[in-house]
């Protein structure tokens, strides 16, 4: 019972940091080194509360998030990803099993293509020089916050 109540804690944490990922990337393009070090500092105690075996689980855990940042680090390196999006993804491969963590990036890029959508609408109607900005931490925010909500408001699952 105490370990469903932690799971939850947990949860609500990772959702609520979701939230302040989000907001701060569209109000200043920034996602904070800290938030992302919360997210990934917590995967652990979310693995030991869910019980994963230390090997393989939680290596492989390791191995998703380290896959997923190198991975995301590469389009940054070519200028084609913030690098707080980047560290927001790898703390977030942390907490999700590799199968969700694949849903995870299908999803942030249909929601980034939404994102992006309204971002350059958005940029064109204000008649702002110069290339938009992306705020692309939303679209992953609103995947990873999905993936979390599907597991409790999908009854079929």
């Amino acid at each position: 019972m105490l370990g469903d109540y932690f799971r939850l804690a947990l949860i609500c944490a990772l959702g609520a940091s979701l939230i302040a990922a989000a907001i701060t990337d569209l109000r200043s393009r920034i996602i904070s080194n800290r938030l992302n070090l919360v997210i990934a500092a917590l995967a652990p105690l979310w693995w030991v509360a869910c019980g994963l075996d230390l090997w393989p689980g939680m290596a492989v855990q390791l191995l998703v998030g380290a896959a997923v940042f190198v991975l995301f680090a590469a389009l940054f390196a070519i200028g084609m990803m913030g690098g707080g999006d980047v560290k927001l993804l790898g703390a977030l491969a942390l907490w999700f099993p590799w199968q969700a963590v694949v849903s995870l990036i299908v999803l942030m890029a249909l929601l980034g293509g939404v994102v992006t959508l309204v971002t350059v609408i958005h940029h064109r109607m204000s008649r702002r020089l110069g290339q938009p900005e992306i705020p692309y931490g939303i679209a992953i925010s609103l995947a990873a916050m999905w993936l979390l909500g599907e597991r409790y408001l999908n009854q079929f699952a």
